[in-house]
């Protein structure tokens, strides 16, 4: 059962990257839905936030097993796909939670 989560959150797009952004943003969607599949992550939640005067632009939360976030959060793919996002859009982290039965 899911009792952990990384919460990845991001803001903006860096001006003049927006179409690379969505891009990212497909890519890193169909990473995480091919790591579901393979029983890498339970499961993942996406959210896009309207405009609020804030940062936080939208977050996902990763869910699975204290064991499956670890893995994840070292992982070549997952770092790959940080690393293209943290160029790309503003206001970039990655950050482990308790979730369900692990709060």
């Amino acid at each position: 059962m899911a009792d952990r989560a990384l919460f990845v959150g991001f803001g903006a797009p860096v001006r003049g990257r927006e179409e690379r952004a969505v891009e990212v943003f497909n890519e890193f969607v169909a990473m995480c839905g091919g790591m579901q599949s393979d029983g890498r992550i339970e499961g993942m939640d996406v959210t896009l936030l309207e405009p609020h005067g804030g940062d936080l632009g939208g977050f996902f939360m990763l869910h699975g097993s204290e064991e499956q976030c670890s893995a994840l959060r070292w992982s070549e793919d997952f770092r790959r796909a940080v690393i293209d996002a943290n160029l790309i859009v503003e206001n970039f982290g990655v950050v482990q939670a308790s979730t369900g039965a692990g709060v």
